[in-house]
């Protein structure tokens, strides 16, 4: 039977996600030793410029409008945005935030060498990835300086080299929206992301519950799952369920760490925390090359930046070598939806929304800072 759930969680690694009826991947399926970037666009042409604003994702999750000037958020992607700067500075203009630019010192672009240039060539989608990444940074922490770290392509080996390069160069906090699926190499590149003193955040994924993907489902990084997030008539005026699309699952090749206590894997579980990452219910974007202009995005590459902006608002960076310190805060506890996509899972708290932890989001959504 253990045979059998490994086979068909393989497979489900394979399938379309069934969470694409309304969206459509940003980024193409990736060739063995390549990352896919993890974000995704609305489809529906009415929802496209009608995401969710920085403001509105501070009132979701009761987070303070200033704060993080001390913190460099790195975000490490494949390939080079040549309109990434000026598309930064439309958003936070639009938006109110202040300018985050090369000559005010706030933004800096280099290559995976942390030289200016020569910068590698553009990647196709990761340039959208890229303006994601970016703007859900500063939606969390306007005040955070951002170092953007353009690996040479998709490869593990350059977007790990990237990793470090951030490292080197005083990142506090490294943002990854990308991944794949578990494997026996996954140990191989472990190391480029451990980095203690530095908080390392990845994206769990699109693709529901399935074999985890890495580099989320090392131990020392803190995996980002994703939510549908709605405007609600309640106290906190809001309110969450699983989104469909956001990766759990159960590692067969990272052991279980002493700090997480669920039954039923023995391995390492994903998701830790979690945000909005619903592209239907997602956040606006400003990106011209591609989109040409404003679009609703999410995928968990939208939750993985935006939760590398509140750590880098609590300012204790410096307290995850794991995820550790996200087992015992007070967090909103996300109940409700699952991800089942492929394998059905019987309700079981890997794949649905349950009181406490669960799989698709971990131990729940920022609730203020205090968990973090």
């Amino acid at each position: 039977m253990k045979r059998i759930l490994a086979v068909l969680l393989l497979l489900a690694a394979f399938v379309p996600s069934v969470a694409s009826a309304a969206s459509r991947d940003i980024c193409g399926p990736a060739a063995p030793g390549f990352a896919r970037c993890y974000a995704k666009v609305d489809s529906r042409a009415s929802l496209r410029a009608n995401g969710y604003s920085p403001a509105d994702l501070r009132s979701a999750y009761r987070l303070p409008g200033t704060g993080g000037a001390s913190e460099t958020i790195a975000i490490v992607d494949a390939g080079d945005a040549p309109t990434a700067e000026a598309d930064l500075a439309v958003y936070r203009q639009t938006y109110g935030l202040p300018p985050c630019t090369t000559a005010n010192g706030c933004f800096r672009k280099v290559n995976q060498r942390g030289q200016t240039a020569p910068l590698p060539p553009r990647r196709g989608g990761w340039q959208v990835e890229i303006a994601l990444d970016l703007d859900l940074a500063s939606a969390a922490c306007s005040e955070c300086r951002i170092l953007l770290v353009e690996g040479d392509d998709a490869s593990f080996e350059a977007l790990g080299a990237s990793v470090d390069t951030a490292v080197k160069l005083g990142a506090t906090i490294v943002s990854n929206s990308y991944g794949a699926p578990e494997s026996r190499r996954s140990a191989e590149l472990a190391a480029h992301y451990r980095h203690p003193g530095v908080a390392i955040v990845a994206s769990t994924g699109d693709g529901g519950f399935a074999t985890p993907n890495f580099p989320a489902v090392y131990s020392s990084v803190i995996a980002v799952g994703g939510t549908s997030l709605s405007k609600a008539d309640n106290a906190r005026g809001w309110t969450e369920s699983v989104w469909q699309g956001a990766s759990s699952g159960c590692s067969a090749w990272v052991a279980k760490p002493a700090w997480q206590k669920d039954p039923n894997c023995p391995g390492r579980t994903v998701a830790d925390v979690a945000a909005v990452a619903d592209p239907a219910t997602g956040p606006a974007v400003y990106e011209t090359a591609i989109l040409r202009g404003w679009a609703a995005l999410g995928g968990t590459s939208a939750s993985a930046p935006f939760i590398a902006g509140v750590i880098a608002l609590a300012g204790h960076h410096d307290q995850y070598p794991d995820a550790s310190r996200l087992y015992s805060g007070k967090l909103n506890d996300v109940v409700g939806g699952n991800n089942v996509q492929f394998e059905e899972c019987g309700g079981d708290y890997l794949c649905t929304g349950v009181p406490g932890y669960d799989g698709p989001t971990g131990n729940g959504t920022p609730d203020g800072l205090a968990a973090f």
